[in-house]
């Protein structure tokens, strides 16, 4: 990409930025008229993937068709190879695909079935071929091998890094020509799904689907990783650490940056001595600049340093993983979150999520599957170094229930018996009408569409289960859903996400919103948003004052009961 495409590039970005920040008076606190008869919020909150890696084809939107040379990804050396390298062990070079391309990258030779260029999964990886790993279990770094011994249906592939800076150095300035140089997946950041085989897209498509509107400008809040995009969800805000270990020992968990922004080596990276990737950002002097290790690199300007937790890290509260050093988990939180809000206003509310009963050791409850015989957990899927009562499913993700970081949820208090519970309890509500105000749902690992040990077309079908759940009950006419994406999972997007502050947002996600009192049929909504926005139409909806400047300039999401931004579609 020459200067002036850059250029062109960071220009439409920063035009973006402006449209995230309405005036004043579009977010005064009385301009909820658009949303007068919706009584009921859900979000169902799925994981790890772009907007074109999912949505990329669906009718009407800016998606593949228009990603041009953006789709284009460099090497080390600036210039772009003409053929991508794979690891996953589905799509490799000459064994199990054919080498079709022959090049270097930075110098180095390149034999593959890929182009530089985007490609269509499906092609070589079906949604029903059996390349999953065995029930609740993880797939090797490299992924499973195509019918091999307890491979099992699903058409999975190898997991994707989705960390904070490492997002950044992908982007590139608006560039978005380092996806497959900085990433352990390599080629893999480049592939996208057929998204009219997707089983929402069917659902959507059906004589008898509700009215829904995709939004194709919903970034997710901030760079990086899940766990770092779950605390924007409840708190627009990063979590923090003060006083965390600083002395790049051992327990020290801070990231080491390189002066290109980068913390990991990746394969077809040059390395740079001395970068660490891990939990915290890079440790920060008492000035708060950059605190830099003895013959360490000096991290690129601008890097953002201090006692933030970015990456993954665990909670002190049960449920957390079995045997975890006390070094990643992260000390209670106090900062105020949409539930603290709702709470104070007398507004109900739930984060349901799957297998959470068993994990926190509520004996008897909804969820609940490990038997009477006190002191075993039962379950055939149960963690095998779990303790009961706290049996956690082996593939239970314990950094995606960002409720149980914060104090005012510990164990034993009645906010956290009131407020977080068993994904089976929301569906129960949803079909008999007893839904909150407020619901967000959180799929176990196995049924959110995570790469790696997750299939992607399971969970999706397990997102059209919720969905019908809700739209065949009682509450459906009165109710906005929301289908969001915690973040891009490591996978390209062609649209430079608006730049807004030092977190974020990140990539383009797959979002749909879904209510009988939208205004079309089907329409696509060009408004720009970013996962603080979900919290504005919270905040707006019952009057709640916001919980940081993000979510207090968000655009929400009251234009889509009125006149609507995006074009009608078929």
């Amino acid at each position: 990409m020459s200067l002036h495409q850059r250029a062109l590039v960071l220009s439409a970005a920063v035009a973006a930025a402006v449209t995230l920040v309405p005036p004043v008076g579009a977010a005064a606190a009385g301009r909820t008229d658009g949303l007068a008869g919706v009584d009921h919020i859900v979000v169902l909150y799925q994981e790890n993937h772009s907007f074109d890696n999912l949505f990329g084809s669906w009718e009407n939107v800016d998606g593949l068709a228009n990603a041009g040379r953006r789709a284009v990804q460099i090497g080390q050396d600036g210039r772009p190879p003409p053929c991508l390298p794979h690891n996953d062990v589905n799509l490799t070079s000459p064994d199990p695909l054919p080498v079709t391309c022959t090049g270097t990258s930075n110098g180095v030779p390149v034999d593959s079935a890929f182009r530089n260029r985007p490609f269509l999964i499906d092609d070589y990886i079906k949604p029903t071929d059996r390349t999953c790993a065995g029930p609740g279990t993880s797939a090797p770094a490299n992924g499973v091998k195509k019918n091999s011994p307890g491979a099992v249906e699903g058409g999975c592939t190898r997991d994707l890094v989705h960390e904070y800076y490492q997002q950044q150095y992908q982007i590139n300035g608006g560039a978005l020509n380092r996806y497959v140089l900085g990433s352990n997946a390599l080629g893999l950041t480049m592939g996208h799904y057929d998204t009219r085989a997707l089983p929402i897209y069917r659902y959507l498509h059906r004589p008898d689907a509700p009215r829904y509107v995709v939004a194709d400008r919903f970034f997710h809040a901030a760079f990086g990783s899940s766990f770092l995009n779950h605390q924007w969800l409840i708190a627009a805000r990063t979590p923090t650490w003060p006083g965390a270990v600083a002395d790049y020992g051992p327990t020290d968990v801070h990231q080491i940056v390189g002066p290109d922004g980068r913390v990991a080596n990746y394969p077809l990276m040059t390395p740079v001595p001395g970068v660490k990737t891990g939990p915290l950002t890079q440790a920060a002097n008492p000035d708060a600049t950059c605190k830099v290790p003895p013959g360490g690199p000096t991290p690129k300007p601008g890097t953002v340093c201090g006692d933030y937790a970015v990456n993954t890290i665990f909670p002190t509260y049960q449920p957390t993983p079995p045997g975890i050093p006390a070094t990643l988990k992260l000390p209670p939180q106090t900062a105020p979150t949409i539930g603290d809000r709702l709470s104070a206003r007398g507004v109900d509310w739930a984060w349901y999520s799957g297998g959470w009963d068993n994990a926190a050791g509520n004996v008897g409850g909804p969820g609940w599957t490990n038997g009477t015989t006190p002191g075993t957990c039962t379950d055939p899927n149960a963690n095998p170094h779990a303790v009961y009562p706290n049996c956690p499913d082996r593939l239970f993700q314990y950094h995606h229930q960002p409720d149980n970081f914060f104090a005012h949820y510990a164990p034993g208090t009645a906010a956290r018996a009131a407020h977080l519970r068993d994904e089976v309890e929301f569906i129960a509500a949803a079909k008999s009408g007893t839904l909150k105000p407020v619901s967000v749902v959180k799929a176990i690992g196995a049924e959110n569409e995570h790469p790696g040990y997750a299939s992607q077309h399971a969970g999706n079908r397990h997102l059209v289960d919720l969905i019908t759940a809700l739209e065949s009950g009682p509450n459906a006419r009165d109710t906005l859903v929301i289908v969001s994406y915690d973040e891009f999972g490591g996978q390209w997007d062609h649209l430079p996400p608006p730049p807004v502050d030092r977190w974020g947002p990140g990539n383009r996600i797959p979002t749909l919103f879904i209510s009988p009192r939208l205004g079309r049929r089907f329409a696509v909504d060009h408004t720009t948003h970013d996962t603080t926005s979900i919290l504005a139409t919270i905040e707006k909806r019952w009057r709640l004052d916001p919980l940081t400047d993000r979510d207090r300039n968000a655009n929400d999401l009251i234009h889509l009961f009125g006149r609507h931004d995006g074009r009608p579609g078929p």
